[in-house]
């Protein structure tokens, strides 16, 4: 899906170096472009800088200088899963100010995204936007990252908390990759 693009790109005179991001969407047709874009959006970032072996400083320095070469932007081992949980309304008008509790009971090695939530002056954490925040988790493969993510967003609540169940859900059959 990238290279075409890159490839027409570089044919037009406008050679491509940096960060691309292409939103796919798997179909019963095989897979859809929806967009690309010269950077990540908050849900991508929240899983793929985890799983980025070095400094992402140097890779984007390494880009910005024409030094890219084999072996720079190497992953770690594994997958990562983030969950969206996202106001009550979402992705319409959305309820503001309702209490966020559980940040707290996350696994340590599991990483939580704030967006849209707001600390009131006596420190209690209130939701504030439509996405409000992202739970990530490692794991060795998509399902244990999966079961980790879920696992853990289970332990946070706000009023009108909602959330996609299908995050990392393998392909359904009759799908094409």
């Amino acid at each position: 899906m990238l290279e075409p693009c890159i490839d027409a790109l570089r044919e037009q005179g406008n050679p491509f170096v940096g960060c691309l991001y292409a939103g796919l969407m798997l179909t019963p047709d095989g897979v859809r472009v929806l967009e690309f874009n010269a950077r990540f959006g908050d849900p991508e970032t929240q899983v793929v800088l985890p799983l980025l072996d070095e400094s992402l400083l140097d890779v984007m320095a390494a880009c910005a200088h024409g030094e890219v070469g084999a072996g720079i932007a190497r992953a770690v081992p594994g997958a990562a899963v983030g969950v969206v949980a996202a106001a009550a309304g979402y992705p319409g008008d959305v309820r503001r100010g309702d209490v966020i509790t559980g940040i707290d009971a996350l696994d340590s090695d599991v990483l939580c995204f704030h967006a849209g939530t707001v600390r009131d002056a006596d420190g209690t954490l209130r939701t504030s936007g439509g996405r409000v925040l992202c739970v990530t988790a490692l794991g060795g493969d998509v399902s244990a990252a999966r079961t980790r993510a879920y696992g853990n967003l289970a332990r946070v609540h706000f009023d009108g908390m909602q959330a996609r169940s299908d995050i990392g859900r393998p392909v359904p059959a009759g799908a094409r990759a």
